[in-house]
């Protein structure tokens, strides 16, 4: 007999069978958790109760030949106040104000009071505040003024050597132009990330950090310039241009040796600390990113290719009539009207004399393909590879024209028709002084340990063009120019050295017309073992009588005279000194 089941225990078996099935899902799932995704959870947790922190790591300080600080990170402070703040503290605002005004740069205490009246709270008063400047504040004891620590670039030197160390903005702590920006991967030093342990409800507990977490290594990036140096070229540079009422300048202190810019200045120039308040024009290295035509200062550069051509040697005897046709051109030697022509000259003496004729004379003697090919092998339509930011290779014109139109090579003979930057011209006549090798130009020497070792350097490539008997013969020649020629105004009493002036109208539309000039002088020293080229071009200079042996000699001239004080260098011929005290 089958007992029928009642309908209160279909559903007593139904609770029973649901909490059956719920157990073992309940056991599944604490199964699962457990044992197969429990490494996952626990990974999960630490990250929760853990949170990553990117502390804020300076940038690697930039120094000098010698050391001296020129760019540094350095805690600041901005300046926040909360007028609701000293309402509840019952503090005056004229009080406040009046306290403040001396502090803030361009604010006055009725603006202070009205943009109190105007905001409660949050109001940022100024940024860049020095750590001497935040104490002094923090010691008058009002609430209602914050004080949030930063970190900012600062430059002790300001606007010296600012156009090569650049600046960094302070809202991305990224270097935007000079060294700053080139050399971004040296300057950023790498730090790793710290964890802090928080609670379930969000609140960091205190944690101790391993020992040196927080540390960071004291290498540095160390630049070729010498600021003492550096310092008075500045200075001379200024002078001149301000005597000559100049547009812009330049000065250009290389090592012939190895390529290191000793000292490298142009003007305009900024304060890097205030960069803000400047214009592009101001930031721009000129001598590195502008192409200027030569003139005069390239006549060296020209008799070395024709001596390596076999074209002259050193004995070669011009006939200088003062003026020459050619392609349908008439050109004339600058004294052309004063002097008319020199006669027989000697290469020394075209270059004393400045000849435009005798150089023409002495270029027509190779083929314009030939003196074209020599010109590309000095690389004037390459950049020199230089670490600085925006540098322009030259420009020559086009190898028909200038194969094909006699007035081009005979231009060039004379350094116009042609452009190159001041930094190229300086890369050139240094290869006079060095037997013939192009070093490159640079202003960073490496990165540096605390102890001044370098651990990293970049290779500088060189490139011989000119023979050492070659480059010897012309560095014979710049030194009669400066004792017998254009180039003495840059004599200096016991010390040998060779130069040349250039004094280059400026093409205005095609033309050489108008006033515009710039006016140059380049030099190597000491001749008889040497070790600087000098350079200093000063661009459109407006005063009477500006040309390259009155405003550019004189500047090269007192930076020369600096560096034997600075680095003791002995006179080669002590005797000039007892002539000039007997």
């Amino acid at each position: 007999m089958i007992e029928r089941i009642s309908p209160y225990t279909k559903r007593l078996l139904l609770v029973w069978l649901f909490l059956f099935l719920v157990s073992i899902a309940l056991g599944w799932r604490i199964y699962h958790l457990q044992f197969i995704e429990a490494e996952r959870l626990q990974i999960r947790a630490r990250g929760q109760q853990h949170l990553a922190i990117n502390p804020y790591i300076p940038r690697r300080s930039i120094v000098d030949a010698k050391g001296k600080v020129l760019a540094a990170d350095r805690l600041v402070y901005e300046l926040y106040a909360h007028p609701d703040v000293f309402k509840e503290s019952g503090e005056s605002f004229d009080d406040v104000t009046k306290q403040l005004e001396p502090v803030l740069e361009n604010t006055s205490q009725s603006e202070l009071l009205q943009r109190f009246q105007q905001q409660a709270s949050g109001i940022k008063l100024a940024d860049n505040l020095t750590e001497e400047l935040a104490t002094e504040i923090k010691s008058w004891g009002w609430d209602g003024l914050e004080l949030v620590e930063s970190y900012a670039r600062y430059y002790p030197y300001a606007e010296l050597g600012s156009n090569v160390v650049g600046y960094v903005q302070q809202d991305d702590h990224e270097g935007k132009t000079g060294v700053e920006f080139t050399q971004q991967e040296l300057l950023t030093r790498v730090g790793e990330s710290l964890s802090v342990q928080r609670t379930a409800r969000g609140q960091v507990l205190p944690t101790s950090f391993p020992e040196n977490s927080l540390g960071f290594d004291e290498k540095k990036v160390q630049l070729t310039l010498d600021l003492d140096i550096q310092r008075l070229s500045h200075q001379a540079l200024k002078e001149q241009m301000q005597e000559f009422n100049a547009k812009r300048g330049t000065v250009v202190v290389m090592d012939v040796e190895t390529g290191e810019l000793v000292s490298l200045v142009t003007e305009p120039s900024y304060n890097p600390n205030r960069y803000f308040e400047h214009d592009l024009e101001d930031m721009r290295n000129w001598a590195v990113t502008d192409l200027y035509e030569p003139g005069s200062t390239f006549k060296p550069i020209n008799v070395a290719i024709a001596l390596e051509a076999g074209a002259v040697n050193p004995n070669t005897i011009i006939y200088d009539d003062g003026r020459m046709e050619i392609g349908g051109w008439t050109v004339r030697n600058h004294d052309y009207f004063s002097n008319g022509g020199h006669g027989r000259v000697g290469l020394d003496e075209i270059l004393q004399v400045s000849s435009n004729v005798g150089m023409m004379k002495i270029i027509e003697r190779m083929s314009p393909q030939h003196y074209y090919d020599q010109l590309q092998n000095l690389g004037i339509e390459e950049p020199v590879g230089i670490d600085l930011m925006g540098e322009t290779p030259g420009s020559l014109k086009s190898e028909f024209d200038f194969t094909n139109y006699p007035i081009e090579p005979a231009v060039a003979s004379f350094g116009q028709g042609f452009s190159l930057t001041p930094i190229k011209l300086a890369q050139l006549t240094g290869a006079i002084a060095n037997g013939g090798r192009l070093v490159t130009p640079h202003v960073v020497k490496g990165l540096v340990d605390q102890d001044g070792a370098i651990i990293e350097q970049d290779p500088r490539p060189e490139k011989q063009v000119f023979s050492p008997e070659t480059s010897q013969q012309v560095l014979q020649m710049m030194e009669t120019v400066v004792s017998e020629g254009s180039g003495k105004a840059a004599h200096i009493p016991g010390y040998r050295s060779a130069g040349k002036t250039g004094t280059a109208q400026k093409a205005n539309m095609g033309t050489y017309s108008g006033n515009g000039r710039i006016t140059s002088y380049v030099s190597i020293f000491p001749v008889e073992t040497p070790r600087y080229v000098v350079l200093a071009v000063v661009d459109e200079p407006r005063a009477p009588l500006a040309y390259g042996s009155t405003v550019a000699a004189p500047i090269v001239r007192d930076v020369m005279e600096g560096i034997i004080a600075i680095e003791g260098i002995p006179p080669s011929h002590p005797e000039e000194f007892e002539e000039e005290d007997d």
